[in-house]
């Protein structure tokens, strides 16, 4: 896949402070990676402070202004602090990506475990609430900007023995939109993504059996790639989208259509 950008698109950032949750690894590093080659000044933030760092310490390698913050979503200090350091030092938080999340354990809802819910529904979805809780008033003090915040496939589908990650998934679609009403004659942007499932470090440790299952659920015929996740998430912050407001896009390899 060819990952460089047109000429149009090198500077679209430029001048533009963004924020990435769980911004260190998988679609949140594509992410990161893909906002700074857009001219971004990117702040990493994720719960793991060594990855943050390695992930900030290679965008600034390729010439981007970038920092890492430690950030735990479920903490709404935490998630205020992390927009304070953004904004503290590099004096505005333009667009967000409210990327962080955690799958939980594959358990019918009759079983599902008290813990388990609480852990997941905590980082999927009360953990795009308090970024945006956040986000939202340094967005406007800035004078506008973008928020794009991951959902799923399973923010429009169920999905057997997941009933905590697909609650949570819908519930980040549903928040999308009221917040995307709210703000949307203030400047500020509010839309989704839903990826299918990506061929991230986490799927490739997959069993050969489970992989092909996952494979066979899309009728592109196979998984998609961190990258174009990317790809949509950072039209969606660009003025290229400067009419598209509370909107929830796939990128699923046809799975939602099937």
């Amino acid at each position: 896949m060819n990952t460089s950008l047109p000429t149009a698109y090198e500077a679209e950032f430029s001048g533009r402070t963004a924020l990435v949750t769980g911004g260190a690894s998988g679609i949140g590093l594509a992410l990161s990676r893909r906002l700074a080659a857009g001219g971004a000044t990117v702040v990493v933030a994720d719960h793991d402070e060594r990855s943050a760092h390695k992930a900030a310490d290679e965008l600034r390698a390729t010439g981007a202004r970038a920092a890492a913050v430690v950030l735990d979503v479920t903490d709404p200090a935490s998630v205020e602090a992390g927009v304070r350091f953004a904004v503290d030092s590099f004096g505005a938080l333009h667009l967000a990506v409210n990327n962080a999340g955690i799958g939980g354990p594959a358990q019918p809802t009759g079983s599902y475990g008290i813990e388990d819910w609480n852990r997941v529904v905590a980082t999927n979805l009360s953990g795009v609430f308090y970024s945006m809780r956040y986000e939202i008033p340094a967005i406007l003090a800035s004078g506008g900007g973008a928020v794009v915040n991951m959902s799923s496939i399973l923010g429009t589908n169920g999905f057997a023995n997941s009933p905590a990650y697909a609650a949570a998934k819908h519930g980040v679609v549903g928040l999308t939109k009221t917040a995307a009403l709210e703000y949307a004659a203030r400047n500020v942007r509010i839309n989704a993504v839903g990826p299918g499932f990506i061929d991230t470090p986490l799927l490739r440790d997959t069993d050969g059996p489970a992989r092909d299952h996952l494979v066979s659920l899309h009728p592109a015929g196979r998984l998609g790639s961190s990258e174009e996740v990317a790809e949509l998430t950072a039209f969606l912050l660009s003025d290229r989208a400067s009419f598209i407001h509370g909107s929830y896009h796939l990128v699923d390899g046809g799975y939602s259509a099937s």
